[in-house]
């Protein structure tokens, strides 16, 4: 196996660490028998790990280790603190607006009404005949004069209409609207 220089370079951290698969260990052996370049890169990082894992190298004063570890642990534990405490924030939310659709959605007992801004009749007796239009959003007593699509009438209950979305009108039902 022969191995260019930019590969040498690429792995020479690793084959300093003795991470290398022995095949390309004994290629880039061979390789820095031959490429006095690639040897001189070798020595040269060899020398930079014996000066740095030298402690006489650098010598630290008395207590910075102590008082090193103080410093991290002063800044590691409120982060934690602070990321739990978000979580502990995101889940309430969660929980909350969970809780206010599942009301929501439970309690009402009203269907999904055609019209978003109607107000649903809480008190219309279900068993009044009303009439609605097919494209339609609220029922009318019959012979109501706001009755728009007039081509299209057919007539149902009152509690029919409600189930099927159909809000009463806010002029001729207005006593069965909810305030």
């Amino acid at each position: 196996m022969v191995v260019s220089c930019e590969q040498v370079w690429r792995e020479i951290s690793n084959y300093l660490d003795g991470e290398v698969d022995p095949g390309l260990h004994a290629a880039m052996d061979e390789h820095f028998n031959v490429c006095k370049q690639c040897a001189a890169v070798l020595d040269g990082m060899r020398n930079v790990i014996q000066l740095y894992g030298d402690e006489r190298m650098v010598e630290l004063p008395l207590g910075f280790s102590h008082r090193l570890h103080r410093r991290l642990e002063e800044n590691t534990i409120p982060a934690r603190r602070t990321f739990l405490g978000w979580m502990v924030a995101a889940a309430a939310t969660v929980l909350v607006a969970g809780g206010f659709e599942l009301a929501r959605s439970s309690v009402s007992g009203h269907p999904e009404q055609r019209s978003e801004h109607a107000r649903p009749g809480d008190h219309v007796p279900p068993e009044m005949i009303v009439v609605v239009a097919t494209d339609g959003k609220a029922f009318h007593v019959p012979g109501c004069p706001f009755i728009h699509d007039k081509a299209r009438l057919r007539s149902i209950t009152a509690g029919e209409a409600m189930r099927q979305g159909y809000v009463p009108c806010v002029r001729c039902m207005k006593k069965y609207l909810s305030a």
